[in-house]
């Protein structure tokens, strides 16, 4: 059963590589993408219920992750929601578990351990 996944990237050669590594490792299937906070939090917002995993970079063209981990705080049990930063330094984590993060990956030394997520999940 597909994973049913948003993407808050907003760097598009990250999003190019994610996406397809995401889909051909794992059960996710990536249904859309926001570059700002406001675009993710209207999005997951209005598909409220319709969407499995949210994956969320900290810093974006516009707003925060940080932000978009607190629209998702009332998000239904079976939705989880993870950072995926360069960033991940421990006051981030904190922060981001503090507002929701079910995980937080580190982009450049944890990817395997976001698919590992994806394929428990």
């Amino acid at each position: 059963m597909a994973l049913i996944t948003f993407l808050v990237e907003d760097n598009k050669t990250i999003r190019e590589h994610l996406i397809p590594t995401l889909e051909d490792m794992t059960d996710a299937h990536v249904i859309g993408t926001a570059e700002t906070e406001q675009a993710a939090v209207h999005w997951l917002q209005s598909h409220d219920g319709h969407w499995d995993l949210a994956i969320i970079d900290l810093f974006l063209k516009e707003g925060s992750g940080l932000g978009v981990l607190n629209g998702c705080r009332n998000r239904q049990p079976h939705q989880r929601v993870v950072v995926l930063t360069n960033y991940a330094t421990e006051e981030m984590r904190a922060q981001s578990f503090a507002l929701g993060a079910d995980a937080v990956f580190d982009k450049s030394t944890e990817l395997d351990g976001l698919l590992d997520f994806c394929q428990r999940n």
